[in-house]
């Protein structure tokens, strides 16, 4: 059973925004302080097709777009207006599309967080905060015609009867926290990069030993004097 819970009230607000490619985050915003990762990765793992939908429990709202093997997914409280919601996420997926394409579909955990984190804030508050955010999203609205994306409870992703819960601390904002992705991103970066180069070495060290081994045979020896003569 999931149950999402929160200690205090909020006005309409998105509280947290990711990209990711099935489990695999690329970039992240959180407005507050939570476990928005755990829940996340619940629905991130079911999303096996294109397509749109909202997840419904308690009095918050999950919205996703999935495209082209990646997630554009939002938590918003229950009064944030979907076609609000749907409208943010078109945006974030159509800058993001342009701005990396097919990279996406490759590219490893964060890679684009230093980067599209900056954009995931200043458009989170800008459809939170611009009431005139409200008249665009309109006709996007009809566009995508919201009668047509499924609204689930989140308690059908349950299959072993887990209990799940969602804690969001408004008292702990985390507006400059693009920063501390950053550092992540760029850790992970420099792990991959030695990583591949201790690969590489000991490629080049297990080569050199397959070459002289063979040079020794043909030329007689270790010390190779068939060779030397």
């Amino acid at each position: 059973h999931y149950f999402i819970q929160s200690n205090l009230r909020f006005v309409m607000s998105i509280y947290y925004a990711v990209v990711a490619r099935k489990t695999t985050i690329l970039t992240k915003y959180a407005q507050y302080a939570g476990n928005f990762d755990q829940v996340t990765n619940e629905i991130l793992r079911k999303v096996d097709r294109d397509g749109k939908l909202t997840y419904t429990h308690d009095k918050y709202l999950f919205h996703y777009i999935a495209s082209d093997m990646i997630t554009y997914l939002c938590i918003t409280d229950e009064d944030f207006p979907r076609s609000k919601a749907f409208g943010f996420l078109n945006d974030i997926m159509e800058r993001f599309q342009r701005q990396y394409g097919s990279a996406a579909k490759t590219a490893l955990p964060y890679a684009m967080d230093s980067d599209f984190s900056k954009v995931l804030q200043s458009q989170v508050r800008y459809y939170v905060e611009n009431p005139e955010s409200g008249t665009i999203t309109k006709v996007q609205s009809e566009i995508d015609d919201l009668k047509q994306i499924m609204v689930k409870n989140i308690d059908t992703l349950s299959q072993r009867g887990e209990r799940l819960e969602l804690l969001v601390d408004k008292a702990e904002d985390l507006t400059n926290q693009s920063t501390q992705f950053q550092r992540q991103s760029r850790d992970l970066r420099r792990a991959m990069f030695w990583k591949n180069v201790k690969m590489y070495l000991a490629i080049g060290v297990v080569g050199f030993v397959i070459f002289w081994i063979i040079l020794s045979i043909s030329c007689g020896g270790v010390s190779i004097p068939k060779c030397r003569s």
